[in-house]
């Protein structure tokens, strides 16, 4: 069994180089594996899936490069690799239409995931960053239901402006925050994964690719942090047959 997994590769329209490694990288690299997961922020900025009926009245390219990339992920699905999407915090509005256009499945955050008899759990990575206690209360407000669908129902022109505002927003509060507050906080991960009964956690978010050693209650465990992709850069954790996570940097 083969599986490949990445996280945060943003991909929007003003990045072309990041998106053309990305469909180069499903091409050559990703192409006859059984299983890939993206761990979330897929997209720089997701407004909903019904940007995927506005290709051709979209003059910002968002709608245009969904659905070329919709495309690129069904071929990939029809040749035999099951794919998984993950919400992100720049993502969490993609829905079942996307993931149908995309041969993929919604994934659970965090999700438990059985390589060789040995669990591995996978997260976005945000909820473990407890210590930022603005962007947790936002994260909670993001996630329900209700505001989702308030947000979704809004004119699209009104929640293009809506995610310019949060972007701009999130990077004038990065600015202002120590690295500390803004990476994960040690005792939720050492929570999360005893309670989940795992010495393996994968996850992205923090862009600050890594592997961390840890001691869950005596026992040995890791800590796998993907890296967010750049032009000419990617990460990914490939898992072979032994079973064992490898975090690697990919050129695109």
């Amino acid at each position: 069994m083969s599986t490949l997994i990445v996280s945060d590769l943003h991909l929007h329209p003003e990045a072309p180089e990041v998106t053309d490694g990305f469909l180069g990288w499903l091409r050559e690299r990703a192409s006859g594996v059984d299983a890939l997961y993206i761990l979330g922020d897929f997209f720089e900025a997701w407004i909903g899936d019904d940007l995927l009926d506005m290709v051709d009245a979209d003059a910002s390219g968002n709608a245009a490069l969904a659905a070329d990339i919709a495309t690129a992920l069904r071929r990939l699905a029809d040749d035999g690799t099951a794919i998984y999407l993950m919400h992100g915090n720049r993502d969490f509005l993609l829905g079942q239409r996307f993931a149908a256009a995309a041969g993929a499945k919604l994934l659970s955050d965090p999700a438990l995931v059985m390589f060789h008899d040995e669990p591995v759990l996978m997260m976005h990575g945000d909820s473990l960053c407890t210590r930022d206690e603005a962007y947790m209360a936002f994260r909670s407000q993001a996630r329900r239901p209700e505001w989702q669908q308030q947000v979704l129902a809004m004119p699209i022109a009104d929640r293009i402006a809506l995610a310019a505002s949060l972007r701009q927003q999130s990077g004038e509060a990065t600015s202002n925050k120590a690295d500390d507050i803004m990476d994960v906080t040690p005792d939720e991960v050492v929570r999360v994964m005893r309670d989940h009964g795992v010495t393996t956690l994968i996850h992205g978010h923090t862009h600050r690719p890594a592997v961390h050693e840890l001691d869950i209650d005596g026992t040995p465990a890791r800590r796998i942090v993907l890296g967010d992709w750049q032009p000419g850069i990617g990460w990914e954790v490939a898992i072979g047959n032994d079973a064992r996570p490898t975090l690697q940097q990919i050129d695109i």
